[in-house]
């Protein structure tokens, strides 16, 4: 009797150097500009708080920082902080080679993110109950399901964890290192469309066309492409699939490398340089 051969969706050859290779790619191009968006946080936000200039939160963002409303305020502050801690750790925990080398390393490191980035939620959310956002309710709407949802994601990373159920865990941690980054990528497509074009579309009080988007599209876009990863990294996917996958991450590498040069040239650097002189 002649032995059945399976033949299944094997991708191409080429396709699995191509696909890691932009997977890594996007990684460290993500690691490297959270990173230094993580050092403008801690320098403007914290420094600021340092010097004893609150005030100086609003230069980015109206109304931040309101003298007397001491709850608002800490978790608003808590929220930057720990922001900054997600931004810096984050890329670790997708290493491979620290996941198979120092298990007990990327366990610690996986609490603590986690943590951090439930916190980071919850400190969101209730500055937003407590005060609201300076764009009214369409952006109490979008920035309250942001941090909706990096507390389920943190949540559930935590919970597969625990149960050993590691691929789930590894999709809700690709989840949640996608939300974590939406701070840094917010402020990146604000910088990118003011360097396009100009401030159409963006009002003073953040209620223009423009920034009703925005309060939506700094996350979803990238658990969209979490998503083309998570389904597109298994052994038995398409061809086309695979492929797709690799286009996704090598595109959002092109991008993030060319805005990350913008924007640490013209305004993190700056900022950053000007507490350190």
């Amino acid at each position: 009797m002649a032995r059945k051969i399976e033949t299944g969706p094997v991708p191409a050859a080429w396709l699995d150097p191509v696909y890691r290779w932009s997977a890594i790619a996007l990684v460290a191009i993500v690691w490297l500009s959270s990173a230094i968006f993580g050092a403008y946080i801690i320098a403007h936000y914290m420094g600021s708080l340092a010097n004893g200039d609150a005030g100086a939160w609003n230069s980015t963002l109206p109304h931040l920082y309101v003298a007397g409303s001491l709850a608002a305020n800490i978790g608003i502050g808590v929220h930057f902080l720990l922001g900054a801690v997600l931004l810096l750790l984050g890329p670790v925990q997708l290493i491979a080679g620290v996941r198979n080398r120092w298990p007990r390393v990327h366990r610690w490191i996986g609490w603590s993110y986690t943590i951090a980035a439930f916190v980071t939620g919850a400190g969101g959310t209730f500055y937003i109950l407590a005060r609201g956002t300076t764009g009214g309710w369409v952006m109490d709407l979008g920035f309250g399901l942001y941090g909706a949802l990096m507390m389920l994601a943190a949540a559930q990373t935590l919970r597969h964890a625990i149960a050993r159920r590691l691929d789930r865990h590894r999709g809700w941690a690709i989840r949640l290192f996608a939300l974590a980054i939406g701070s840094w990528l917010y402020r990146m497509q604000y910088g990118f469309w003011f360097l396009m074009f100009g401030t159409w579309g963006h009002a003073s009080d953040f209620r223009g066309w423009f920034d009703m988007v925005m309060v939506f599209f700094f996350f979803v876009p990238n658990l969209l492409v979490a998503e083309a990863f998570i389904r597109s990294r298994g052994e038995s996917v398409s061809v086309p699939v695979r492929a797709g996958g690799a286009l996704v991450l090598a595109a959002a590498a092109v991008l993030v490398a060319l805005a990350t040069w913008t924007f640490t040239t013209k305004f993190w650097g700056p900022a950053i340089l000007e507490r350190i002189v």
